[in-house]
């Protein structure tokens, strides 16, 4: 039986485990959903790491599941909630282990995505769908559930707002690392995966860096994960750039203290990974390093104006098409692409933004 999608829903389920970007760029359709049902209880299933990042979040209920807990995890995940039924999943992930996952759950009803954007057979695992949206940025697929469980549009196409929480000790620590001087965000490195090539050169960056310091007074400080290619790119930036313009932290620091330096910063730039979502998500000045991903698909939402979109670029050189001749979001997967960004279009887009700060102060 297809129950009908609720009017008032008194509890919500969203099922999102990954990854840091995606789940930012989530958040805003969970303050839609609050304003329109302040009274709804809204339990989300998220990823380790990620609820790292968000725990905190006014007004949710979270349940973490660790994906290298395999079966066992999902076992105890179901046995939690076992009794808890909800009114309706928001099936937000599209991935194999996500769909076994909703399984175990309870819900009267399922909202997934529609058949053009569900991958991973993720359409047989819902019952209604979503209404399609053809080259909808990430932020806005996520914004479609809201519109398809009944928030009003009002509410869906205001402003995105997100309100993530920023504990005082992470702020704390962000002080002792950066002092008090004025710094720019540096987080060079994209997520490590297998044929991820969203990272730019040491040369680029030191050039930045050089330029931000000699300009403006403007240290640079590197943020980024533990291993062993983000350390190795951290120390290559330090030897080139000037000894006194760099603070590196690569693999030191929580998320919760990233999002305090984020907000600290004057601006941040990194390529198409969480980092630059995190940016967005606190209003800080953000320069995306895009040529492998399309920015109207994944760019910092309100920020896209301020990327270096080598991407078209990149879709001629090694696709040998046009960006509106390929599937929407396909990916550049080449080692060469990012390597279409100039330190020159990098500093004009710094230069801007600068300047437009010290002209609102």
């Amino acid at each position: 039986m297809k129950h009908p999608l609720p009017a008032h829903p008194e509890h919500i389920c969203v099922l999102r485990l990954s990854a840091l970007g995606d789940v930012c760029n989530l958040v805003p359709t969970v303050r839609a959903l609050q304003h329109q049902w302040p009274q709804a209880r809204i339990t989300w299933i998220i990823g380790k790491g990620e609820h790292s990042l968000l725990s905190g979040l006014s007004g949710v209920e979270f349940v973490v599941y660790d994906k290298q807990t395999g079966l066992a995890g999902m076992r105890e995940l179901w046995r939690r909630l076992g009794n808890t039924r909800f009114d309706v999943l928001l099936h937000m992930q599209q991935s194999l282990r996500a769909s076994v996952l909703s399984l175990g759950l309870k819900a009267r009803t399922r909202i997934g995505f529609d058949k053009a954007r569900s991958k991973d057979w993720q359409h047989c695992f819902t019952r209604y769908h979503l209404e399609p949206h053809p080259r909808a940025h990430v932020l806005e697929s996520f914004m479609d559930f809201a519109r398809r469980l009944g928030v009003d549009p009002a509410i869906t196409s205001r402003r995105p707002e997100w309100g993530l929480p920023i504990p005082e000790e992470a702020y704390e620590e962000a002080r002792r690392l950066s002092g008090e001087s004025p710094y720019l965000l540096i987080s060079p490195c994209a997520n490590p995966r297998l044929r991820n090539f969203r990272n730019w050169s040491a040369e680029g960056y030191a050039a930045v860096i050089e330029h931000a310091w000699t300009q403006y007074g403007l240290k640079a400080l590197l943020t980024g994960g533990g291993s062993t290619k983000e350390r190795e790119m951290g120390a290559r930036i330090v030897a080139l750039a000037p000894p006194e313009a760099v603070i590196d932290t690569i693999g030191g620091i929580s998320l919760k203290t990233l999002l305090a330096l984020i907000d600290r910063a004057r601006l941040v730039i990194a390529p198409d990974s969480g980092p630059v979502h995190m940016a967005n998500a606190l209003d800080t000045p953000t320069i995306g390093l895009y040529a492998t991903t399309n920015v109207e698909r994944a760019g910092p939402y309100l920020w896209r104006h301020m990327v270096v979109d080598c991407y078209p670029e990149a879709v001629r050189t090694y696709l040998h098409k046009e960006v509106d001749e390929l599937p929407w979001g396909q990916r550049v997967r080449h080692p060469d692409a990012m390597s279409l960004i100039h330190a020159e279009d990098v500093i004009a887009r710094l230069d801007i933004l600068l300047s437009e700060s010290v002209n609102e102060a």
